[in-house]
C-alpha cells in the first residue's frame, strides 16, 4: 500500500504547475481509488456503461496520442537525434504498444454481452503483456546507464553511447523482454484448465490464471518468482549503482545551477522507473495470492503510468517543448501553402 499512496503523491508535487486531465485523474486515484478503478477498468456488472466506456477510451487515445507525438517529434527534428531521445523514443513506442495489450479486449467488454476470451487469447495476451513490460523494464535500467555515462564521464559519452552502441543495446532490450515473455506464458501452457473459467482480472494475468489450473501450481509459480526477481535484482542493481555514482558526481558540482541542470537530466526517469517498478514488484514478488488491492495496482502500472510518462518527459524538457512547436508550425505552413 506504501507503493499506491507514495507513486501518485510523488508525480503530483514533483511537476510543474501546469492543470490537466492526468491530474485531475491522479488527484481522483489518491482520494477515490474505488471510483477510480470503476472509471477505468472494473466496470459494474451493468451492459453498456457508456460513460466509463467513453473515459477508458479518452485515456487510451490520449496515451496513444502523447506517445506518438514525441516518436514523431523525435524523428522529425534533427537536433534530437542523440542517444538520450533515441532512447526516449524508444519507450514511447513501447508505451503505445504496452497500452495496445489489455485496453482493447477491455473496450470489447463494455459494450459486448459477450466477455469469454480462448485460451488461445489469453495466453497470447499474457505472453505479449510481459513481453512489452519485461522490455519496458530493460530500458528503463538501459536508460540509467545513459544517464550515469552522460554525467559521470561526459567527455567518453559520444565515443561510448555511440550509434552502433545504441541500437545494439536496445536489440538486447528486446530480446531480453521477448525471453521473459516466454518464459511467463510457456508454463501456463502445460497446465491443465478444467475447472472454473472465469478470470477474476480484466485481463489474462499470471497470478489469476494459476488459480483456475486443475492441478499443482507450486513449480510454475516457483519458476515465476525466480524469474521475476532475478530481473528485479539485476535492475535494481543497475538502477541504484548508476544513481549512486550520479547523486555523487552531482553534489561535487559547486555551481547550484550547475546541479540542478545535471539533476533535472535525470530526475523525468527517476520519476518514470517509480511509477513503474513500485507496482510491478508488488504484483509480481509474491506467491500467487490474491490481494483486494491487485486490481487497483494493475490498473495503476497497465494505464496511468503508460497515460502520464509523455507528460513527465515533455513538461520538464524544454527541447522536447521547442521540437513539438516546430512541428505544429511545419503542419500550419504546410496547409497555408497547400490552401493557396
Amino acid at each position: 500500500m506504501v507503493t499506491l499512496s507514495f507513486n501518485p503523491h510523488v508525480f503530483i508535487r514533483l511537476r510543474p504547475s501546469e492543470i490537466f486531465t492526468a491530474y485531475e485523474m491522479v488527484f481522483v486515484f489518491l482520494h477515490h481509488p474505488d471510483l477510480f478503478v470503476k472509471s477505468c477498468y472494473i466496470h459494474s456488472e451493468e451492459q453498456g456503461n457508456d460513460n466509463s466506456y467513453e473515459e477508458v477510451e479518452q485515456q487510451e487515445m490520449l496515451t496513444i496520442a502523447g506517445n506518438l507525438l514525441i516518436v514523431l517529434t523525435i524523428y522529425l527534428n534533427a537536433q534530437l537525434h542523440t542517444p538520450m531521445y533515441f532512447f526516449l523514443s524508444n519507450l514511447s513506442f513501447l508505451d503505445l504498444s504496452f497500452s495496445t495489450v489489455t485496453v482493447p479486449k477491455s473496450l470489447i467488454n463494455f459494450v459486448s454481452q459477450d466477455r469469454a476470451i480462448s485460451l488461445n487469447d489469453c495466453i497470447a495476451q499474457l505472453f505479449f503483456f510481459h513481453f512489452f513490460g519485461g522490455t519496458e523494464c530493460f530500458h528503463l535500467t538501459l536508460m540509467a546507464y545513459d544517464r550515469y555515462v552522460a554525467i559521470c564521464n561526459p567527455l567518453r559519452y559520444t565515443t561510448i553511447m555511440n550509434r552502433q552502441a545504441c541500437v545494439s543495446l536496445v536489440v538486447s532490450v528486446w530480446i531480453g523482454g521477448f525471453l521473459h515473455g516466454f518464459a511467463q506464458a510457456f508454463p501456463v501452457t502445460q497446465l491443465p484448465f478444467c475447472g472454473p473459467n472465469e478470470i477474476n482480472h480484466f485481463f489474462c494475468e499470471t497470478h489469476a490464471l494459476y488459480l483456475l489450473a486443475c492441478s499443482s501450481t507450486f513449480v510454475s509459480e516457483t519458476a515465476d518468482m525466480i524469474n521475476s526477481g532475478i530481473i528485479a535484482l539485476g535492475s535494481s542493481l543497475v538502477l541504484f549503482i548508476s544513481y549512486g555514482y550520479i547523486i555523487s558526481t552531482i553534489l561535487k558540482i559547486r555551481s547550484a545551477e550547475g546541479r540542478w541542470k545535471a539533476f533535472s537530466t535525470c530526475a523525468s526517469h527517476l520519476l518514470v522507473v517509480t511509477l513503474f517498478f513500485g507496482p510491478s514488484v508488488f504484483i509480481y514478488m509474491r506467491p500467487s495470492v490474491t490481494f483486494a488491492a491487485d486490481k487497483l495496482v494493475s490498473v495503476f502500472y497497465t494505464i496511468v503510468t503508460l497515460l502520464l510518462n509523455p507528460f513527465i518527459y515533455t513538461l520538464r524538457n524544454e527541447e522536447v517543448k521547442k521540437a513539438m512547436k516546430k512541428l505544429g508550425g511545419r503542419k500550419v505552413s504546410f496547409q497555408g501553402t497547400h490552401a493557396h
